[in-house]
C-alpha cells in the first residue's frame, strides 16, 4: 500500500583503504589495554645488540597436490618482523597459482628445537589475510569476500645457522612451498 523508502547505496571501502585498516590493526594495540597482535614490535633497539630483528624468506617453487594446466609458477617474497617470545609479524607479496598479483599479511609464532634429536628443526604457525585471488578463480580459497580470504600456514623449517633456513609451508590441501629463510 505504502512504497517502501529506498536507501541510497552503502559505499564499500576500496581494497587500498581495507589494506591500510589491516596493517595499522596489526601494527597497534587492540581493544584489551596491553595486547596487541605485533607485541614489541616498536621496541627500540637495545644498545649495542647484534640480534637479527627481521626475517626474509624467498620461495622458488610450490609443488601443487593436484596439478591443474591453468597453474603458474608461484613465487614469494615476505618480510617479517621478528618479537619477543618467537612470535613475528610480516607482510609477503607473491604471484599465485593463477598468475594474479596477491598479498599476505600476516602474525606468527615460531617453536624452536621441536625434535631433540634434531635441535635445529623447528616449527611455525601464520595466520592472516590473503588478497589476490579475484574473478573467475574467487573460488579457489575459502571464505573469499571480495578478494581477501583469512589464511592459516603451518610450516617447518631446518636452521642451518643462527640466521639462516630451509622452510616448508602447507598451502592447505592446494600445495606445499619450499623456500628459504635469511635473519638480518
Amino acid at each position: 500500500m505504502f512504497p517502501k523508502p529506498s536507501l541510497p547505496p552503502h559505499p564499500r571501502p576500496s581494497r587500498a583503504t581495507l589494506t591500510v585498516l589491516l596493517l595499522m590493526a596489526l601494527s597497534t594495540p587492540a581493544l584489551a589495554t596491553d595486547w596487541t597482535l605485533c607485541p614489541g614490535i616498536s621496541d627500540p633497539v637495545p644498545e649495542g645488540s647484534t640480534e637479527p630483528r627481521y626475517e626474509a624468506f624467498f620461495s622458488p617453487y610450490t609443488h601443487h597436490w593436484s596439478p591443474d594446466s591453468e597453474h603458474q609458477q608461484v613465487y614469494a617474497v615476505s618480510v617479517s618482523r621478528l618479537l619477543p617470545n618467537d612470535r613475528y609479524c610480516g607482510f609477503s607479496l607473491f604471484n599465485n597459482s593463477f598468475g594474479q598479483p596477491s598479498a599476505y599479511a600476516f602474525v606468527g609464532k615460531s617453536w624452536p628445537g621441536i625434535w631433540q634429536a634434531q635441535p635445529k628443526l623447528y616449527a611455525s604457525l601464520s595466520a592472516g589475510i590473503i588478497y589476490g585471488y579475484v574473478g573467475q578463480y574467487k573460488n579457489k580459497v575459502p571464505l573469499n569476500v571480495g578478494g581477501f580470504s583469512p589464511v592459516i600456514i603451518p610450516a617447518i623449517g631446518y636452521r642451518f645457522t643462527p640466521r639462516a633456513s630451509l622452510e616448508i609451508q602447507l598451502l592447505g590441501t592446494a600445495a606445499v612451498m619450499f623456500g628459504t629463510t635469511w635473519r638480518f
